[in-house]
C-alpha cells in the first residue's frame, strides 16, 4: 500500500508516525512545501520574548531525524499543486529546481492547514507588515527587533495576538494592540474578556478596541533609514510604529482539495465524515483545513487548534490503513496566557448560543484556586452555561492559578455527557496547596444545581429589574471599593436583626462581593417571607458588565503621573510604616489598610505588601473614596507592593484641591443631536480638557444619538422603541445641521468645507475627546424613554441618572447646556 500525506506539522506528522506504527510495510511519503516538519508553532511567540531561549527547542524533530525514526520518505520544499483523483495521482513541484513530477497513491491524507488572513488594507503589503505563523515568520520579526525597532503594533486580539503582544513587551518594545471588535479574545463573552483587556493595559500595552485599520502608509524619505509606518484607524487616530504583526484570524487551506472536486463547507473547510474521509473516500483530511463538528450543538464548525489536529492525524492514518475509528468532533477547549492572567474556554459561548437560538442559563462564581488559609490562593472567575436539563453547553474561566485544570475538568465532563449535577459529585484531588475540599468545579456544580432545583433564584448583572430593591450585604469597609447605585446596606451579620427595614412588597436583589453571602442572605429573606433573588457573581460580575474606562486603569511600575514627586514624597516624608497582608483575601487587605492608616500620623506613608490579585483594583478605588494618596503600585511574581500616603495637605506640600483628588471640573449637557451643536459641544469640551479640566459630558434625549454605533446592534425591543430607532439618526456620521440642512446638501457641504480646512469631523472629535479623558455619561432615564439600550452605544460609555450628573455639575465651575 502507498500512502501520501500532504503537509507536515501537527496533523501530517502525527498521521505519518501513526501509519508507520500500524504498518511497517506501507510506503509512506510526506510532502511539506516549507523547510520544517514537527515544529512547535504554538511556541513561536515565546521565543520572541526569550521565554524559550533556544530557537532549536522549537524544532521537535528534523526531517532527517523523522526519517530515521519512522522510515517515512520526507520531502521538504515539495509543494503538491494538483490532485488527480480519477488516476489517483498528485502533481508535486520541487521548489528548489522548479520541476514538477507525479506520484501515485492508494490513499491520500490532506493536512494542508490554514493561513493567516490578509485583509485588503491599503499598505498591508509593506515588508514590515508581518504575520507569525512559521519559523521563518518568527525569524523576520526577530530580525526587525535586532535592527533596533522600538515600537510594534499587533492588529488582532485573538490568541496569537495576545501572546505576541505580551512577548513583544517582554522584549522591551512599546506595544499597541488594535482590535476591530469591542473586545479581545472572541472565544470569550464580552464581560469575561474585560479582565484580559485590563491586564493588557495594566502591563503597559496600549489597546484600541472597536477600531479597525483603514490604511497603512510609510512616512519619511524613500532613501532614508528613518522611515516609519503610520497606521490610520477607523476613528481617525494615527499610530506610528516600526513594524506591524497581522493576527486577525486564519482561513483553511482547502484550495487543493477544492480543485480536486472534494466538497467544501460554507466557511471554506474541507467536509469530512466521522472517519475523516472527504467526499472522495480515498482522500482523508485533518487539521485546520477541515470542517469539523461542534459536539454540543451537533453543528458544522471550524476549530483550528493543535490538539484536535494531532488526534485527527492519528485517526485518519488508522482509517486509511483499513480501520474504522470514529472522530466524534470537538468542543474547542482552549487556554491562553496573558502576563499573569490565564484565560480559558470550552464549548459554546453566549454569542454562539444566541445566534443559534439555543435556550440556556448561566451562572458566575469567583472561587479561589486552593484553600484560602494556605498562602497565595488566587481568585478565578468561572462562567458556566447549561440548559434546563443541566447539560453543560460551555464554560469560560479567567484567573491566575488552576484555570487550565478547571477548564480541562469541564471539557472532560462535556465529552462524557455529564451534567451540572455530576459536577457536584465529582471526586477531585484535594490538598490545601492545590485545591479546596469543595473544588471550584464542584462549587460551580452546586450553584448551577441550586438554580435548576429552585433552591436559589438569581438575576444577572446585565438584567437587574429596574423596580427592585438593591441590598448590599458586604461589610462597611468594602463599600469604599465600589457599590451599585441605589443600594441599601445591611451587613450579612446584622441582617436577621434588621429585617424590619426591608420591603415585603418589592423584589429584593441581594449582592455581595462574589455571590456567596448574597445566597446566604437570600435564604434568610425567603424563609422570612420576603421576595428575594441573588445577583449571580456579586459585584465582581457587575463590574465586569459595567467596567471603568480602560484609560482609568492603574498601570503597574508607578501610579503617580509625576513619579519624581512620588519618590520625593517617599524620601522626604516624616516616616513610613510597613503592612504585610499577604495571604489575606478580600475584604481583609482593605480593612487592614484602613486600620493601619488610622494608627499612623498625617503625611506618613504606608508600605503595603499583598498577594490578593483583587487588591490591584480595590486599593486605587478605596484611596480615591477616602482621600488618601496612592503614590505607586506594582506587582512582581504575584506579590503586590504599594505606597499610600495618609491624607494631609499641609504636610504633603500639595494644594488642598490636588490632595483631595479635586481638580477643575466642567459639565456639559448634550441635549441636541444637531451636527453643528454637537461639534460646538465637543470643541468646547476638548478645549476645557486641554487646560486640565475634568470634563463630563451628559448625553440625554436626542443627544444620545451621537453615541449610537454606526452598525445596528442586535437587541430585543418593543415596537415603540423600534419606531424611535428608525426615526432617529444612528451615530455621529448621520447627524444633520440644525439650519440649512436642505435635504442633506447643506450637511454635505459643511462636512466638505471642514475636511478642506482640516477641521476634525464629529467622529474624530469624539475619539479625540475620549483620548483626552473626557467622561461620557448616558442618561438612563432618557435611554429608557427612547428605547435605547447600552449595547447600541459605542464601547466604554457610562450610564447614570440625573442625580449622579447633578452631583457632578454641583462640583463643576462651568456647566453648559447644548
Amino acid at each position: 500500500m502507498k500512502l501520501l500525506i500532504v503537509g507536515g506539522v501537527a496533523g501530517g506528522a502525527s498521521a505519518a508516525a501513526r501509519a508507520r506504527r500500524l504498518g511497517e510495510d506501507v510506503e509512506i511519503i510526506l510532502f511539506e512545501r516549507g523547510r520544517f516538519i514537527s515544529f512547535a508553532n504554538c511556541g513561536l511567540p515565546y521565543h520572541i520574548g526569550e521565554v524559550i531561549p533556544k530557537r532549536q527547542d522549537l524544532i521537535l524533530m528534523t526531517p532527517e531525524e523523522f526519517k530515521i525514526r519512522t522510515n517515512v520518505d520526507v520531502r521538504i520544499g515539495h509543494e503538491v499543486v494538483l490532485i488527480n483523483p480519477e488516476d489517483k495521482k498528485i502533481s508535486v513541484k520541487d521548489i528548489d529546481n522548479n520541476e514538477v513530477y507525479e506520484e501515485s497513491y492508494d490513499k491520500l491524507i490532506l493536512s494542508t492547514g490554514s493561513s493567516p488572513i490578509q485583509p485588503p488594507i491599503p499598505g498591508a503589503d509593506d515588508p514590515d507588515v508581518m504575520v507569525l505563523w512559521t519559523i521563518p515568520d518568527m525569524d523576520r520579526i526577530l530580525d526587525s527587533i535586532n535592527k533596533k525597532a522600538k515600537r510594534a503594533v499587533v492588529i488582532g486580539g485573538g490568541f496569537i495576538g495576545m501572546e505576541v503582544a505580551e512577548n513583544l513587551m517582554k522584549k522591551g518594545l512599546e506595544t499597541t494592540v488594535v482590535e476591530m471588535l469591542p473586545q479581545v479574545m472572541a472565544n470569550l463573552d464580552h464581560e469575561m474578556s474585560r479582565p484580559v483587556s485590563e491586564t493588557l493595559v495594566r502591563h503597559g500595552i496600549k489597546l484600541y478596541l472597536d477600531n479597525g485599520v483603514t490604511k497603512i502608509t510609510r512616512t519619511g524619505l524613500d532613501n532614508s533609514s528613518e522611515t516609519e509606518l503610520l497606521i490610520t484607524l477607523k476613528d481617525g487616530v494615527e499610530l506610528k510604529t516600526d513594524f506591524i504583526i497581522m493576527s486577525i484570524g486564519v482561513r483553511p487551506n482547502s484550495e487543493l482539495a477544492q480543485k480536486a472536486g472534494v466538497k467544501i463547507g460554507e466557511r471554506g473547510g474541507i467536509i469530512v465524515d466521522e472517519y475523516l474521509r472527504t467526499s472522495n473516500h480515498d482522500i482523508y483530511a485533518v487539521g485546520d483545513a477541515i470542517q469539523t463538528t461542534d459536539i454540543i450543538r451537533n453543528a458544522p464548525a471550524q476549530i483550528p487548534l493543535a490538539g484536535p489536529a494531532n488526534r485527527q492525524g492519528r485517526i485518519a492514518a488508522e482509517n486509511a490503513l483499513g480501520g474504522k475509528v470514529i472522530y466524534k468532533g470537538a468542543v474547542g477547549a482552549a487556554v491562553c496566557k496573558i502576563f499573569d492572567l490565564t484565560a480559558a474556554s470550552v464549548g459554546n459561548n453566549e454569542k454562539i448560543l444566541k445566534q443559534s437560538g439555543t435556550e440556556y442559563e448561566k451562572i458566575y462564581i469567583h472561587p479561589f484556586s486552593h484553600a484560602t488559609y494556605y498562602p497565595n490562593a488566587k481568585p478565578m472567575s468561572i462562567k458556566l452555561i447549561f440548559n434546563k436539563n443541566g447539560v453543560i453547553l460551555g464554560a469560560q474561566i479567567i484567573g491566575q492559578d488552576g484555570v487550565d485544570k478547571g477548564i480541562d475538568v469541564i471539557s472532560t465532563a462535556i465529552q462524557a455527557n455529564m451534567t451540572v449535577y455530576d459536577l457536584e459529585e465529582l471526586e477531585l484531588a484535594y490538598s490545601p496547596p492545590f485545591s479546596s475540599a469543595k473544588a471550584p468545579i464542584n462549587y460551580a456544580g452546586f450553584v448551577a444545581a441550586s438554580i435548576l432545583k429552585g433552591t436559589s433564584e438569581i438575576v444577572h448583572a446585565d438584567s437587574i429589574p429596574k423596580d427592585s430593591f438593591l441590598l448590599d450585604v458586604r461589610e462597611k469597609a468594602e463599600l469604599k471599593t465600589g457599590v451599585i447605585k441605589g443600594y441599601y446596606h445591611i451587613p450579612i451579620g446584622k441582617l436577621r436583626s434588621r429585617l424590619n427595614e426591608l420591603p415585603k412588597d418589592q423584589l429584593i436583589v441581594i449582592y455581595c462581593k462574589v455571590g456567596l453571602r448574597g445566597y446566604l442572605a437570600e435564604r434568610i429573606l425567603k424563609q422570612n417571607g420576603f421576595k428575594a433573588k441573588n445577583l449571580s457573581g456579586g459585584i465582581i460580575t457587575w463590574d465586569m458588565f459595567n467596567p471603568a474606562p480602560l484609560d482609568s486603569i492603574i498601570r503597574l511600575n508607578g501610579h503617580c503621573s509625576n513619579k519624581e514627586k512620588a519618590e520625593h514624597l517617599y524620601t522626604e516624608s516624616s516616616g513610613h510604616v510597613s503592612l504585610n497582608v499577604c495571604g489575606m483575601q478580600c475584604p481583609g487587605p482593605i480593612v487592614s489598610v484602613k486600620q493601619k492608616l488610622e494608627e499612623i500620623g498625617d503625611g506618613e506613608i504606608l508600605h503595603i505588601t499583598a498577594s490578593d490579585p483583587g487588591f490591584i483594583k480595590d486599593l486605587p478605588l478605596w484611596c480615591t473614596s477616602t482621600g488618601n494618596k496612592l503614590l505607586n503600585i506594582d506587582q512582581h511574581d504575584n506579590i503586590i507592593k504599594a505606597h499610600v500616603q495618609k491624607y494631609d495637605n499641609t504636610k504633603n506640600n500639595i494644594s488642598a484641591c490636588e490632595s483631595s483628588g479635586v481638580k477643575k471640573k466642567t459639565a456639559i449637557i448634550m441635549f441636541s443631536n444637531d451636527l453643528d451643536k454637537a461639534l460646538a459641544g465637543f470643541i468646547i469640551g476638548t478645549g476645557f480638557a486641554s487646560i486640565g479640566h475634568d470634563v463630563s459630558m451628559f448625553f440625554t434625549f436626542w443627544g444620545l444619538n451621537m453615541l449610537r454605533k454606526d452598525n445596528k446592534a442586535i437587541v430585543k425591543k418593543d415596537i415603540i422603541s423600534r419606531m424611535f430607532g428608525w426615526m432617529m439618526p444612528r451615530g455621529a456620521n448621520k447627524l444633520a445641521l440644525s439650519k440649512m440642512h436642505m435635504a442633506g446638501m447643506g450637511t454635505g457641504i459643511m462636512k466638505h468645507v471642514m475636511a478642506q480646512k482640516n477641521v476634525n469631523s464629529l467622529p474624530e472629535l469624539i475619539a479625540q475627546a475620549r483620548k483626552m479623558g473626557v467622561k461620557f455619561i448616558a442618561c438612563e432615564m432618557a435611554m429608557d424613554i427612547m428605547g435605547i439600550q447600552k449595547e447600541e452605544l459605542i464601547d466604554g460609555i457610562e450610564t447614570a441618572g440625573v442625580a449622579s450628573f447633578t452631583a457632578i455639575a454641583e462640583q463643576s465651575g462651568t456647566t453648559l447646556f447644548i
